[in-house]
């Protein structure tokens, strides 16, 4: 006699709180499905394990704990859980932030003849990320002839005069290049804060295209990221045809650099930072630059 779909489905819960993939997609039918938000569309067989593999790599604690769970004579089960867990592995490309999350969400599963036929998840898409810090952008991708996507800096805090920049472009080939990028890209950034002469960096990604900017106090300061690291991997792996379909490199030299300004807490005017002893016209002492870049 098939086990009843509640015991079905309780042998798929546990499953997932054991961590054991094969046995969630054991509680399948042959072509049963898994939906959710956040998997742009239904996942059988495999594609169920690896989903449930990617989310204990960034949760090694997760577990679920069953709030309700219904039934009805069609085979239709329901029920509402709590999903917690600690954030200590890699997530959507970003590293691990420590931090412990617990969603709701509900489940709607199918059951007939013992097994799964379809299973459809619940819950707010977003509350994850901002569990963990991070921002949820909703925008268009383009608009006639502007494209929108997101971008990131990084800084050491040096408020020296940039003498040089350092200007990437990169097309890539498909969403897996654009990731494969962005990952050697944080590299390379963690690299260059600790070299001597970096200012700061600021990068984008639109779509396909990824570019970065980067600031150096002279020419020479850039020397090393050429010779090592992460930096010389990437150049030879896209001169190797690993990913991209074409892009560009250069050195920019500033032709005229306006003089920095800050707000005088006094008088509240700009005044430019290289001012005589550091001293607003009014007399009051000036804070200190911002960063250039």
């Amino acid at each position: 006699m098939p086990a009843t779909p509640v015991e079905v489905f309780q042998r798929y819960t546990d499953a997932w709180n054991r961590h054991d993939a094969p046995g969630i997609v054991a509680t399948f039918a042959e072509g049963g499905t898994y939906t959710d938000p956040t998997t742009a569309g239904p996942l059988a067989g495999e594609a169920i394990a690896a989903y449930a593999q990617s989310l204990w790599d960034a949760f090694p604690d997760l577990s679920f704990e069953m709030v309700s769970l219904n039934h009805n004579d069609q085979g239709l089960v329901s029920a509402e859980w709590l999903m917690k867990g600690t954030n200590m592995g890699p997530m959507m490309g970003l590293p691990p932030t420590g931090r412990s999350i617990a969603l709701a969400g509900a489940d709607f599963a199918r059951i007939e003849g013992g097994k799964i036929l379809s299973l459809q998840g619940y819950f707010d898409g977003g509350a994850v990320p901002r569990s963990l810090g991070l921002n949820i952008i909703v925008q268009p991708s383009s608009i006639g002839p502007f494209g929108f996507g997101t971008s990131v800096r990084a800084s050491n805090g040096s408020t020296a005069l940039p003498g040089a920049f350092s200007i990437t472009n990169f097309f890539a080939r498909s969403a897996e290049e654009v990731a494969i990028i962005q990952e050697s890209g944080r590299k390379i950034a963690m690299d260059m804060l600790s070299m001597p002469g970096f200012i700061s960096m600021l990068s984008a990604v639109v779509g396909d295209c990824l570019m970065t900017i980067t600031a150096w106090e002279t020419r020479d300061s850039m020397a090393p990221l050429m010779k090592q690291g992460e930096h010389r991997s990437v150049v030879g792996r896209y001169f190797a045809s690993e990913f991209g379909s074409g892009g560009m490199t250069g050195v920019w030299v500033p032709g005229r650099l306006n003089a920095r300004r800050v707000r005088c807490p006094s008088c509240d005017r700009m005044a430019p930072v290289e001012a005589p002893q550091q001293k607003c016209s009014c007399g009051a002492m000036l804070p200190d630059p911002v960063p250039y870049w």
